[in-house]
């Protein structure tokens, strides 16, 4: 629909031979506003809403609130932002495929014309979250793993098949061809977009939102793009616009560069740390200042990559020459280039060092001053100097042993405080949001040792070796946030070869693997040849996807895996990703630490984080000599010669020639045909979710909450990992008891990501994370509660006990602290949720896209008093709770708190509905039912 264009803002933009019609920004200086000014980002959005004006969602006064911003303004305005496009990668992607089928068949129900529910905007879904590393360290782990990925997966592959085929404008990148955001980054982003309609071709910023929180990651190339809900984004595919309130920006002046030894991946941990501590909750953050030129776009890309680890919405980088020469290397045509430096500059997109745009508030860093770091072992913001990591492993691992011998109490109170307590309070979506503080060497423990627990084993081969607390049981180069970026990688090479024409090896509990984020790593890894070093040292390619960074790491060495359990032993994944929370990485390895591609490689050859990198060496090589990590790591001029001569344009425009035809296996997938699935009944992939069952024509009124239990008391952090984990199914879980009943064998689970079109496994995996804490189940871990239907209120899982409230008619409610749901952007912590019979949760705080999830799938959002928390006010989780004046939500009223009794206890929650387009969602049930309704009139 054409704007009504009220500011006269449509003109034309000839590039070349070509004429585009655009909405120019300058045209509202006529009406006395200075756009000049704006954030980058906010310019994005002006465009946005002049180009979608249509004077009810999108009004001229929405136009010049927006020309007008306060930058030194709460965020209190709403707004509604059209995306160019959606993003989705399978894990989330096929739940919201299985919506839209299901959607069609509600519509045709209730006397609707199915076709109608179909994607009005390109959506393109990467199968990246599927492949697990089973095979590693062997030449053929690669196709071993992609054969045993489609033996898994072919229910929901072949449901994707016919998803392509069945909608429009709806595209699928098969498996092994790379992960969501690196293929994003190098392929599908347009910087600027063009859309023909009647011969008539209308530019504009590209921009999009996506199923994953590190969507961001294209904000590298001047992208406004952002992480949503499997539920926003089915309405974004369905045409819908997306509520937003203005946001606060935060400029982050960049000065200086890089020094030596200094890489990428420590850049963005210490801007992780900084904007952590400064808070950015729902913020919008924006890169500028005369630093930015020499920030290099790969990793600009790794610093928007790593937006939801800190917390803003996005971390955008405006567009400059640095952005043309990357759309040039990664084979986009000339015609693109030259309109995305055209428009930008007709725009005023086009970056000036010497700008000092408006912000709402700012930061500056030396990129001089950047340090080797590493960060963890729980926490993407917990920066280490890699100079303290010694230290700093030997105090995180006191906090789970107890003391060691001897450690300064400052550091063992900061460890204590870290882990995991101490998350900042978030209490709004531009709320402060605080960090630990930094490790400094004065804090750390400066002798003592860990406690000798060494256990001798003997491998498959015949190899004895032994293992101690803090052993490296996983080194993965892996994940698109360090993946995309051929500086680090093309560093990993380098080490390795240096390391094995000196003799070392990786140590032999070392379970090595690659995965890298699209074929153009392998391929100018082949001609730079690299490759036979990486695999020298058991750095074989596993897969193309986001493997261990998303919990795929795979069975640990089996012998391994028997001596780090029978003795309790607190093993280590080193890994090059982005998240390293609790549990995620492998259930049976308690700490993770993030960081760059060669400090991975490192670690494999040293084989703990019991050791000082820089004085100790990492093993003995063929002359007998050791070898420091010095005496391998390679200096920038190196890695600058290989990659120089390494990779070229056409690497990219070959491997991306035919992306979404896949190879001969994909290819020859049978695919169903049809607009209606036809649901298979003994499905443990893909089954109809029960949303939209009896669904009346009509919304019936919202009612109170009332003789309601608590499901789950839990602490601070709680992330959608604990929630809804994506990584393997325990053999003694709900979920496992389920698929074994429906006849599948335990090497046949798979994950609970893979299986996210199925709700029966998913209800069950809800909250059954290994490391899960309830505190109205104390001594247990994982998914257990107290079941209060039954006599003496006896421990039980969640799902049984949710089954038996469900069936005596009571409501659940969650009680959490700080952030809860912080993590990643997944819709089934709120699907789940809402299916386990939970119709609130009061929280804290909440982490932007999680709380968006739960209004969208009908739960109440719900906000303890400030100051106030589940423990001040005396609340054990034991009490019936009623919550009343949710009613009020009928009369179109958006009520600011709500009354909530619990036993003898009184206070008003906050509603944290925070727009009236939530409260429509909520009045609804959920966004999917509002939207399906809003088709059917």
């Amino acid at each position: 629909m054409a704007s009504i264009d009220s500011f006269n803002a449509k003109s034309s933009l000839q590039v070349g031979k070509k004429s585009y019609d655009i909405y120019r920004l300058d045209a509202l200086a006529q009406a006395g506003l200075d756009v000049a000014s704006l954030p980058y980002s906010l310019k994005i959005l002006l465009e946005n809403l002049l180009r979608t004006e249509n004077g009810s969602d999108i009004t001229a006064d929405d136009i010049k609130a927006l020309a007008n911003w306060d930058a030194n303004a709460q965020p209190d305005r709403e707004i509604a932002f059209t995306p160019a496009r959606v993003v989705l990668q399978d894990f989330t992607g096929v739940p919201a495929v299985v919506d839209l089928a299901a959607m069609r068949e509600a519509m045709q129900a209730l006397g609707g014309d199915a076709n109608r529910i179909n994607p009005l905007a390109p959506v393109e879904l990467v199968i990246d979250h599927s492949v697990i590393v089973d095979a590693f360290g062997t030449n053929d782990a690669f196709e071993r793993n992609v054969e045993i990925e489609y033996g898994r997966n072919l229910e929901r592959y072949q449901f994707l098949r016919w998803g392509q085929n069945a909608f429009d404008d709806f595209k699928v990148v098969p498996p092994g061809t790379g992960i969501v955001h690196q293929v994003n980054l190098e392929h599908l982003s347009r910087v600027v977009f063009v859309n023909e309609q009647d011969s008539v071709a209308t530019a504009y910023p590209d921009t999009c939102v996506g199923t994953d929180s590190h969507t961001p990651m294209v904000n590298g190339l001047g992208v406004v793009a952002w992480g949503v809900g499997g539920i926003e984004a089915e309405a974004a595919m369905l045409g819908q616009p997306i509520s937003m309130l203005i946001p606060r920006v935060v400029g982050f002046k960049l000065t200086g560069a890089l020094p030596e030894g200094s890489t990428a991946t420590d850049l963005v941990l210490t801007i992780t740390e900084m904007l952590r501590k400064h808070g950015v909750v729902g913020k919008f953050v924006e890169f500028y200042g005369p630093g930015v030129s020499a920030v290099p776009l790969a990793n600009r890309a790794t610093i928007g990559n790593m937006s939801p680890e800190y917390g803003s919405t996005i971390s955008v980088f405006p567009i400059d020459e640095v952005t043309l020469a990357y759309l040039e290397l990664t084979g986009r045509s000339p015609e693109q280039i030259a309109l995305v430096e055209a428009y930008a500059k007709a725009q005023g997109l086009w970056h000036d060092e010497q700008d000092e745009p408006r912000y709402s508030e700012r930061l500056e860093l030396d990129l001089s001053t950047v340090v080797p770091s590493i960060a963890g072992p729980k926490r993407p913001q917990d920066r280490i100097e890699l100079t303290d990591a010694q230290q700093s492993f030997r105090g995180a691992l006191s906090s789970l042993l107890g003391p060691i011998e001897p450690a300064l109490q400052g550091y063992d109170q900061e460890v204590e405080q870290t882990f995991p307590a101490s998350d900042p309070p978030s209490h709004e979506d531009s709320g402060k949001a605080s960090a630990a503080p930094t490790d400094h060497t004065e804090d750390a423990p400066i002798s003592g040792q860990v406690p000798d627990k060494a256990v001798s084993i003997t491998l498959s081969d015949g190899t004895q070796c032994q293992i101690d607390h803090g052993a490296v049981v996983i080194a993965a180069i892996t994940s698109c946030t360090n993946t995309s970026n051929p500086t680090v990688m093309i560093a990993a090479g380098l080490l390795a070869k240096k390391a094995v024409e000196l003799g070392l090896a990786r140590k032999p509990w070392v379970k090595t693997s690659l995965a890298p984020g699209s074929r153009v790593v392998t391929d100018y890894y082949d001609r730079a040849g690299l490759t036979p070093y990486l695999e020298a040292l058991g750095f074989n390619l596993v897969g193309y996807g986001c493997t261990t960074c998303i919990g795929n790491s795979g069975p640990l060495i089996p012998e391994v895996s028997q001596a780090v359990t029978s003795q309790d032993l607190t093993a280590v994944s080193v890994l090059s990703g982005n998240r390293n929370f609790e549990g995620r990485i492998h259930p049976e390895v308690k700490m993770n630490y993030l960081m760059s591609p060669p400090l991975v490689v490192a670690y494999a050859l040293a084989g703990t984080m019991d050791i000082d990198l820089f004085n100790a060496p990492l093993g003995t090589g063929k002359d007998g000599k050791e070898v420091y990590l010095k005496d391998v790591w390679p200096s920038a001029a190196e890695v600058a010669a290989v990659v120089e001569s390494s990779i070229a344009s056409e690497m990219y425009r070959s491997g991306y020639a035919d992306v979404f035809a896949g190879d001969e296996r994909w290819r020859s997938l049978p695919t169903p045909e049809g607009a209606i699935f036809d649901w298979e009944a003994q499905s443990t992939y893909v089954r109809q979710p029960p949303y939209f069952q009896g669904m009346p024509r009509n919304p019936e009124p919202v009612s109170d909450i009332t003789g309601a239990r608590v499901l789950a008391k839990l602490g601070d952090s709680v992330t959608t990992d604990h929630i809804s984990p994506a990584g393997s199914i325990a053999k003694d879980s709900p979920a496992a008891t389920y698929l074994t009943s429906h006849g599948v064998a335990p090497a046949d689970f798979n994950s609970y990501g893979s299986r996210r079109g199925n709700h029966e496994v998913m209800i069950r995996g809800t909250f059954a994370n290994v490391r899960l804490r309830n505190q109205l189940a104390p001594g247990t871990e994982g998914g257990y509660t107290r079941d209060f239907t039954q006599p003496d209120a006896p421990v039980a899982t969640i799902f049984d006990a949710s089954t038996a409230y469900i069936q005596a008619g009571i409501p659940l409610v969650i009680l959490a602290g700080k952030e809860y749901g912080s993590g990643s952007s997944r819709d089934w912590a709120a699907k789940g949720t809402v299916l386990l019979g939970v119709r609130a949760v009061i929280a804290e705080s909440y982490e932007r896209i999680h709380r968006s999830n739960l209004l969208g799938m009908g739960v109440l959002p719900l906000q303890y008093p400030e100051g106030q928390t589940t423990e001040s006010l005396g609340l054990t989780g034991t009490e019936a709770f009623d919550i009343t004046g949710v009613t009020e939500l009928n009369s179109g009223a958006i009520p600011k708190t709500v009354k909530v009794r619990a036993g003898d206890i009184q206070f008003e929650a906050q509603v944290r509905i925070d727009t009236p387009s939530e409260a429509a969602y909520y009045r609804h049930g959920g966004i999917m039912q509002y939207v399906l309704r809003s088709l059917l009139a």
